[in-house]
């Protein structure tokens, strides 16, 4: 091609760039729903009130942003795994666990200011389905709090793990 061809043709590929640049839809997970999730990030220790250690988690975001992928080992042949996201058409959150010891547990709930509060059913300690709550909470000092509760047969929540996460 002429670089009398080229030099003519350029100002429209310019315009062409900047006109398609501009008219690119956001990114599918920019909102900030998709972010009430992110105080979650990072590789944390895990302790149970008491101080004991209770395990590692890695947690990434992945695929642009749209998904927290969570990575659980207590080094005593315990680990699981869990895939988290905001569903935009629904206004949920959503989590997927699944475990060694072959728990499927799906979850779902919402930001409520303060916490990170999903709830779903998973066999309870009876073996029968129960309602079960993970509550996650930041705390000042960069550390998480989560709470998972079990409903019993008479519709009263008990601590089936409570953890503290700090950064690593």
């Amino acid at each position: 091609m002429k670089r009398s061809t080229i030099a003519a043709l350029l100002p429209s590929l310019l315009t062409l760039a900047t006109v398609a640049h501009a008219a690119a839809p956001p990114a599918p997970c920019e909102g900030a729903e998709h972010r009430q999730f992110d105080f979650w990030i990072g590789d944390w220790r895990v302790v149970t009130p008491k101080g004991a250690f209770a395990g590692t988690n890695h947690i990434t975001q992945e695929y642009g942003g749209c998904v927290l992928h969570e990575h659980y080992v207590t080094g005593k042949g315990y680990s699981g795994e869990s895939l988290n996201m905001y569903d935009a058409a629904r206004k949920v959150w959503h989590q997927t666990w699944v475990d060694d010891g072959g728990l499927l547990l799906t979850l779902e709930g919402k930001w409520d200011g303060k916490n990170m509060v999903l709830e779903g059913m998973a066999p309870g300690a009876s073996g029968a389905m129960a309602k079960q709550r993970i509550t996650w909470t930041p705390n000042a000092d960069g550390s998480v709090r989560q709470l998972w509760e079990t409903m019993d047969d008479k519709g009263a929540w008990t601590v089936a793990f409570d953890g503290k996460y700090t950064k690593k």
